[in-house]
């Protein structure tokens, strides 16, 4: 999937309930800005929240404080932003995972992602990879890699950020793809994954192709595929999954920032064009270009929150058909 082709998809509808409080938003932020992110430290959203952070505290004037909240795939920070009054202290930049995925599966949801959240801005599209261990794998491509799968069910392990995150839905639906069995291990983050990795514990993990690259190059690990239309810019010499042999398999996320319900619409549209700002810096959209995940500018918060509406719709159906165990 493309950026242009999400694009299209957010203009279907226009957002709605987004209230307006001028006096609570009048002067906002008049103290620090929390921003919690969902995920542990070393992964995807937790690297690219620390990018941005700086700038938005520059154009804000106000500092602003990261808090990483893991759990559930995301579920847990979440969560915790969807409960708190919505003052605009604490803001959360979070995923499609507890978004469009995680509602999915069989567990409920302690919040509902359209009702309970005020969707702002979204920052970045994620292209996702699959990597293999190559402690005890000595599959060179996606075909043997899946031979090897198929030959032993249940045997094979995949590691993600939690339960219901894009890793976590990603690999699971490629063993669904390829017809074999594989058992998920749950961390609190890419880092844990990564190491978990590299050391042999799990045999495949799906992520950023940018995050993957340097185990990839100390071989470590093998990228097996890009799941997108595209080969990816930062590791070009590496197939996409219809090139490998994995037809009409793909996987990606996205990161955006949301309030909870009843966040005041001065409040959005200031952080909304704050995070406009930060992404049309040169600099900041070349690192994201760099790291492989593109930003996505040129959104405001109503085009975001009919996107947000459609990937709802569009993924728990679809994880729910998939009937993924967790």
């Amino acid at each position: 999937m493309t950026i242009t082709t999400i694009g299209r998809r957010g203009l279907l509808a226009a957002g709605a309930g987004l209230l307006a409080r001028p006096a609570l938003a009048q002067g906002w932020p008049t103290r620090p800005l929390r921003i919690v992110v969902p995920f542990g430290g070393g992964g995807g959203t937790d690297v690219t929240t620390r990018i941005l952070a700086p700038r938005l505290q520059d154009i804000l004037g106000q500092p602003v404080v990261i808090e990483n909240r893991a759990g559930a795939g995301g579920v847990v920070g979440t969560d915790y932003v969807a409960k708190l009054p919505p003052s605009g202290e604490v803001l959360v930049l979070t995923t499609l995972s507890p978004i469009g995925l995680a509602p999915g599966l069989s567990a409920p949801m302690p919040f509902d992602p359209v009702r309970d959240l005020t969707p702002i801005a979204p920052t970045v599209f994620v292209p996702i990879c699959m990597g293999v261990t190559t402690r005890g794998v000595n599959a060179r491509n996606a075909t043997e890699f899946a031979a090897a799968m198929r030959a032993r069910p249940g045997f094979f392990q995949f590691g993600s950020s939690g339960v219901g995150s894009s890793g976590h839905i990603a690999a699971a639906t490629y063993a669904i793809k390829v017809g074999a069995e594989a058992v998920h291990v749950p961390y609190r983050g890419g880092g844990q994954v990564f190491a978990a990795l590299q050391a042999g514990e799990i045999h495949y993990c799906m992520d950023i192709p940018s995050l993957l690259k340097p185990f990839h190059d100390a071989g470590t690990a093998r990228i097996l595929f890009t799941a997108t239309d595209e080969r990816s810019s930062i590791i070009p010499d590496i197939p996409t999954a219809r090139e490998a042999g994995v037809p009409d398999y793909k996987a990606y996320s996205w990161y955006g920032f949301f309030g909870p319900a009843g966040l005041p619409r001065p409040i959005v549209d200031r952080m909304a064009a704050a995070v406009e700002q930060v992404l049309s810096d040169p600099t900041i959209a070349r690192r994201f270009e760099e790291m492989g995940t593109p930003a996505m500018r040129g959104w405001t918060p109503d085009r975001f929150a009919a996107f947000v509406r459609d990937e709802n719709a569009t993924w728990v159906p679809l994880v729910r058909s998939l009937n993924i165990r967790e």
